[in-house]
């Protein structure tokens, strides 16, 4: 089964600027969100606009550098940031991927957002034309070995991230969206500890 791990941490925002354009709704996001916590759904699309992949599940985080996002369907798997390292857990495979959290932050919207200002070292950020009753903004990569090209995020009137759009160099396109968002939730310290499970390998560091 095709499975990808586009993922990102960026939810729950609430803005405090009425009128903010969408790059604004991202800084106050960052800056006002120490914590938060969201159900996700995923879906991948091919160059052709083709859906070749769906996916839900659960997300957490806390600045900086900690995240935990739980895909439960179609198939399971754990990613966690401890604030030093990027851990990924495939169920089906037994299998976990583990490399420094530095490392990962080119290839992993979790790990940008739930950083301080980490997107805004990697892409350069626009605002983009309102549609649909949102506002959005593009961030394009800095550099040519970032994971993703592009990605594009909206946002609604009350400042909360809604959408978040990833394209990468082999033209996937990767939407998710956020629901039941909570901003600055107490979160439980364990979340965010990995602990590989027993008989499991490990690749990377």
């Amino acid at each position: 089964m095709f499975k990808t791990f586009f993922i990102s941490i960026f939810l729950l925002l609430l803005a405090s600027t009425a009128y903010a354009g969408a790059t604004d709704k991202l800084r106050n996001f960052i800056a006002s969100s120490k914590s938060g916590q969201a159900n996700f759904t995923q879906v991948v699309q091919d160059k052709k606009g083709k859906k070749i992949q769906t996916a839900s599940g659960t997300m957490q985080f806390v600045r900086p550098g900690k995240f935990r996002w739980v895909y439960q369907k179609p198939y399971e798997q754990i990613i966690v940031g401890d604030g030093a390292k990027f851990w990924l857990y495939d169920v089906d495979l037994n299998q976990v991927t583990v490399k420094k959290l530095d490392a990962a932050l080119g290839s992993s919207p979790a790990a940008l957002l739930s950083g301080n200002n980490e997107i805004e070292r990697a892409f350069i950020l626009k605002d983009s034309e309102s549609r649909d009753g949102l506002d959005w903004l593009e961030a394009s990569a800095k550099a040519p070995d970032t994971g993703f090209e592009k990605i594009t995020m909206a946002f609604n009137s009350q400042g909360e991230l809604v959408i978040m759009e990833l394209r990468d160099a082999f033209g996937l396109k990767t939407e998710l969206r956020f629901s039941k968002m909570q901003i600055n939730p107490q979160l439980a310290p364990s979340l965010f500890k990995f602990v590989t499970p027993k008989g499991a390998d490990v690749l990377g560091e």
